[in-house]
Parts: structure tokens; sequence; C-alpha cells
């Protein structure tokens, strides 16, 4: 069993918490774990991207193929679009739909929304909303990271939350919570 997802968006919206989650719970489920990431100028707003290759057997590299994705996973819509070449075709593209606008050409959201809506299995939502709605504005990777559970075969939506746990827990019980009620709201969402 094997999944292979690539997580997507703009410097400092959260992919590497994202990442460090799957990671450690991959490793608590007893999975091979392989990742490989890129920062670009994400201090400036720019992209920022992280294979994930996850698999109950030994695996060889930690890039995905061309057409290998089981899942594009993306916290900006034109950050999601910019990976589809790797998805699968039977492929998944979880994605928030509000905009992290840092280039002065960002094309039109109706042009970005028509493209996602080419996909036949793709889950859009806009998580910095949800994130406003339960006054946890800095959780929206977590609501993200939920939406995108409910694809994850290989993975227990449980062990995510004690992936959250460990890697939120030096800051607090209140942080965890928040943290945790984030991944719920997205988990439930993607499920409907």
């Amino acid at each position: 069993m094997k999944q292979d997802i690539i997580l997507a968006g703009v410097g400092g919206q959260g992919i590497l918490s994202i990442a460090t989650v799957i990671g450690t719970a991959a490793l608590e489920q007893g999975l091979y774990l392989k990742q490989a990431e890129v920062h670009g100028m994400s201090q400036r707003g720019g992209d920022v991207q992280s294979h994930l290759r996850l698999s109950s057997d030994p695996i060889h590299s930690d890039l995905i193929p061309h057409g290998c994705a089981d899942l594009i996973v993306s916290l900006e819509p034109m950050e999601a679009l910019r990976y589809v070449p790797w998805l699968a075709p039977e492929g998944w593209i979880v994605t928030n739909t509000a905009p992290f606008v840092n280039i002065p050409n960002y094309p039109d959201m109706e042009a970005v929304k028509a493209e996602l809506n080419k996909f036949p299995h793709c889950v859009a939502l806009d998580v910095d909303a949800m994130a406003q709605e339960i006054h946890s504005p800095r959780s929206a990777n977590m609501i993200l990271l939920g939406a995108m559970a409910a694809m994850l075969h290989i993975l227990d939506a449980d062990k995510l939350r004690d992936g959250i746990r460990r890697i939120f827990g030096r800051k607090g019980e209140e942080i965890v919570a928040a943290n945790i009620k984030a991944f719920d709201a997205g988990y439930a969402s993607a499920r409907k």
C-alpha cells in the first residue's frame, strides 16, 4: 500500500507544518516515508512545495514522477493548478479556494475555479473563511489537512490527530485544541 502526495502553497501558509504532522503520523503508524521540500523564496511569498511518499514497503525515490501523485493538496488555488502535471488520472486535488495574491498578474479567480472544476476529483474549500468561523485564523492549514485526511487511505485520522498533539504540544493545550478543532472541521466538510 502506498500514497504519493504533493503539498503546495505560498511561504508562510503552513505547508511545512502539514508535512511535519503527516510525517510524524506516518512514522507512528510504522510506514516508510520519503520527503523532498522546495522552499523557493518562501519568506517573500514565493511558492513552497513538498513531495511526500508514504508506503508500507520501502521507498526508493523521494520525488514523485509526473502523472503519479494520488493527492495534490494546496493552500492556494493557483498553486494547486501548478502541480496538475504530477496528478495521477484518478488522483484528487484538495485545495483552498481563497487566493494568496502575491504577483501583479495573478489570474482571474473565475478562470482558476473553472480550471479546477475540470477535474472529477476535486475538493475545493475556503479554508480561510472556515478558520475565521471557528475563531482560529492561524489554523487554516489544519483545516486543509483534515479535508485531505478524508482522501487518505494509508493514514488513520486518529494518527494525524496524534501528530498534531505531538507537533503543537510544546505550544500548550489551547493551541493543540484549536488545531484539532480545525482538523475536525476540514475532515467533516470533505466527507460531506
